[in-house]
């Protein structure tokens, strides 16, 4: 589907729309009022928001749905895969120390969050606080998907940039289940780089602590290159955070 959203008579910056995947992409790199501004193309024709860097890591021909896939059962998978990695690569005790105080049994789906601000507020903080200052996206744009959810955007565009760990669809599909328990939006997409903005983080250790081993099947690299153990990770990266970031090397 292409839809034009020039032609909705919304107030946006200058743009192209793409094909193969369909998406309108700002000619001008982001400012800390892009997101606020391409909000209304939401509601006008279900086009999600987003800070998008580097295009060149969309691969659309993906036919497989998020709607096919379960966030428990894809993290219970990926989390064993981390293990079966690190015995192969003789760095099983060290995976098993990183992990305390969980086993190599996958240990479930945290808690949801407490009720948090509106989303979209947070979405528009986290990404105006993205657009004039993040190095990593520094360069993005601001882009339209015509996605039913903000989850579902790496899946429309048919992201590849998590390729070596996962596909696009999966990780859409854990993102569905973290935008249900803890209000997230995908705001920002590099090559290799996704940031979310989070509405209602966990408030409590333990609680943060449950969410960390969902981020570690998620995006390993995010963990074990910065810190270790995934208490330390949970307390710096998770507990009270708006803002989570996963990169992939």
């Amino acid at each position: 589907m292409v839809i034009n959203p020039n032609a909705l008579g919304l107030e946006l910056p200058p743009g192209t729309v793409r094909v193969q995947p369909s998406y309108w992409y700002a000619d001008e790199h982001a400012t800390s009022g892009t997101w606020s501004r391409l909000m209304p193309a939401r509601e006008a024709a279900g086009l999600q928001p987003l800070l998008l860097a580097e295009p060149r890591t969309l691969h659309p021909s993906q036919v497989d749905d998020p709607d096919d896939h379960d966030a428990a059962a894809i993290l219970a998978g990926l989390w064993r895969e981390i293990q079966q990695e690190a015995d192969d690569d003789e760095d099983g005790e060290a995976a098993d120390a990183l992990i305390e105080p969980f086993t190599r049994a996958w240990p479930g789906l945290a808690p949801a969050g407490p009720p948090g601000t509106d989303p979209d507020a947070v979405a528009a903080r986290v990404a105006a606080g993205l657009a004039e200052g993040d190095e990593w996206l520094k360069e993005a744009r601001g882009a339209l998907v015509p996605a039913r959810r903000s989850a579902d955007i790496l899946a429309v565009l048919g992201w590849g940039g998590a390729a070596e760990h996962t596909d696009a669809v999966r990780l859409s599909a854990v993102l569905r289940s973290w935008e249900e328990r803890f209000g997230i939006r995908l705001v920002g997409l590099g090559p290799d780089l996704l940031v979310v903005s989070v509405a209602a983080p966990p408030r409590a250790p333990d609680d943060a602590l449950a969410l960390a081993a969902e981020h570690y099947a998620f995006c390993p690299d995010a963990v074990w290159q910065d810190y270790d153990s995934l208490r330390e990770y949970a307390a710096e990266e998770v507990l009270n955070r708006h803002q989570w970031t996963f990169w992939w090397d």
